[in-house]
């Protein structure tokens, strides 16, 4: 297949209890990585595994039936190598052994059954990976079917794993005795003392550490925020408030199975388990003095994913990079930009950045300085569907490929910053641009003129310019110093005409100056 031939196509395969989900990816050459699908399939594999503590002949065909769709679902994508895990329901069941055979001989896969610390580990890397965390303690919790996983760390490392037998699954096998009538108090406080008491350990190393942060995974998680943002219109989306949930759960739980089903923003096939779901949640929120949390979209399966990159030779030290950092590489390498120019230029806008900084030319700060660090790095995505007005479509791809942990701000700056490296100035009647304000106004048209200067003085992709810094600053003007090896002759003529820009955004004609080091 054409598409085989551009990277390794690897599928990831995470048999949970109540889900089986499947993530496809590119790994390509140039070490980025690009989704190709993402599936899931309710089989309720630990439908009564914690009654007998065996898993159903029903479920594990099911199981194996939805396991056989995907891989051949991800073959027909070019998937060549598989990575497939299972967690509580399996791990738990004294005839798993039965399922790992039945997989293979269905498959070829080898089913990994893994331990829940490592379950809270994938998770980990999983949901950090999604998200801005930078050095902020972190709480990160996944409600599935059969366990919970918690963990706490920052961006890169984590500090405490744990994982509970407690589950929306194994909760309402254990204490809903009705499934399709309407869930007694009783059964109701009984949910939360198990829960309680399963989380001793776990409540108090974590109440010894500081979390200012807290993300929520899994689909209960997911489902009970949609549920919560369509009743209650003082709702944050992506966030799950503790009142909330408290007033929630005796509501979900008046209701039979019939009418919980109906309710707006229910998915009817997790109705009978959202309670339980609910209970673990409100709990453990309880316990640990959570007033609120963050609803994450990644889950384990995107950990297995980030494990897997770690442990590839091309892929040194590439968690230590923020999310922020490693989303944007990942965007400049999936569009097959110049990197050597992208990362030149940027190198020459920080430089003009922090000598104009120096010069009392501006007062932009780090915040700012880091956004031009990403504009001038994707500055040339827009080469990928043409050259011709390639500034207009870096525009376009930025906006639209949804970078990892930047706001809808700071995503708008980036783009625009970029779009404007080449012809016009920014014009602050276009659309998108009349949603920010004077202030970030300003820090575009500033912005913009320093990628459009970094750009110009590394036109002819031969790296001739060896360091740039303001000099004499005078109430109308200002020099720049250009250090070049070479006969940067290309990159003078451009800066000439920068010049009427750098007079819009700075309020000074510049002067440019070349120091030629080879004389």
């Amino acid at each position: 297949m054409v598409e085989a031939e551009k990277g390794k196509v690897v599928a990831f395969l995470d048999v949970g209890t109540n889900s089986i989900r499947l993530l496809v990816v590119r790994i390509n050459p140039n070490r980025s990585y690009t989704v190709i699908s993402e599936q899931k399939e309710m089989v309720r594999l630990g439908e009564q595994e914690f009654t007998d503590g065996l898993l159903l002949e029903s479920a594990m065909d099911r199981a194996v039936r939805v396991t056989k769709n995907f891989c051949d679902l991800s073959r027909t994508y070019g998937a060549t190598e598989f990575v497939a895990m299972a967690t509580s329901a399996t791990r738990e069941a004294a005839n798993r052994s039965e399922l790992v055979d039945r997989v293979k001989e269905a498959t070829g896969l080898e089913l990994q059954i893994i331990s829940g610390m490592e379950e809270a580990r994938l998770i980990y890397l999983g949901v950090s990976s999604g998200h801005h965390i930078g050095r902020k303690n972190a709480l990160f919790l996944d409600i599935g079917g059969g366990s919970t996983e918690l963990a706490l760390g920052d961006q890169n490392e984590y500090s405490y794993l744990e994982s509970l037998k407690v589950g929306a699954i194994r909760l309402t096998t254990m204490f809903v005795k009705k499934p399709e009538a309407p869930i007694p108090d009783d059964a109701l406080v009984k949910m939360r003392k198990y829960v309680k008491s399963s989380m001793v350990r776990a409540k108090k190393e974590i109440l010894q550490s500081k979390v200012p942060l807290a993300f929520g995974s899994s689909g209960t998680i997911v489902n009970l925020g949609e549920i919560l943002l369509r009743q209650d219109s003082s709702s944050r989306p992506g966030v799950i408030r503790y009142s909330q949930l408290r007033k929630l759960i005796p509501q979900l739980a008046g209701l039979d199975l019939t009418a919980r089903r109906k309710v707006p923003g229910m998915n009817p096939e997790r109705a009978d388990i959202i309670v339980a779901g609910a209970m673990v949640l409100e709990t453990v929120m309880e316990e640990l003095k959570l007033s609120e949390i963050a609803v994450s979209q990644r889950s384990m399966r995107d950990g297995m994913l980030q494990d897997y990159l770690g442990g590839l030779e091309e892929f040194p030290g590439f968690r230590e990079l923020s999310v922020r950092e490693r989303s944007v590489i990942q965007l400049g390498r999936a569009c097959s930009i110049d990197e050597e120019h992208a990362r030149r230029v940027t190198s020459i806008a920080l430089e003009l950045f922090d000598s104009a900084a120096k010069k009392g030319l501006h007062t932009m700060g780090k915040k700012e300085r880091e956004l031009l660090h990403h504009a001038a790095f994707l500055h040339d995505v827009g080469d990928f569907i043409s050259f011709n007005d390639h500034h207009l479509h870096s525009h376009y791809i930025i906006c639209h490929a949804e970078l990892l942990g930047f706001s809808n701000r700071e995503v708008l700056l980036i783009a625009n910053v970029a779009k404007y490296h080449r012809k016009r100035t920014p014009k602050m009647r276009a659309a998108d641009l009349r949603e920010l304000d004077e202030k970030d106004q300003q820090t575009l048209i500033r912005l913009s003129t320093l990628l459009r200067m970094a750009e110009s003085l590394d036109r002819s992709h031969s790296n001739l310019v060896q360091n740039v810094r303001f000099s004499k600053v005078t109430k109308r003007s200002v020099k720049l110093i250009v250090t070049a090896s070479g006969d940067p002759q290309l990159e003078m003529w451009r800066m000439e005409e920068d010049r009427k820009a750098f007079l819009k955004a700075y309020g000074k004609e510049l002067t440019v100056v070349l120091n030629n080091i080879e004389g």
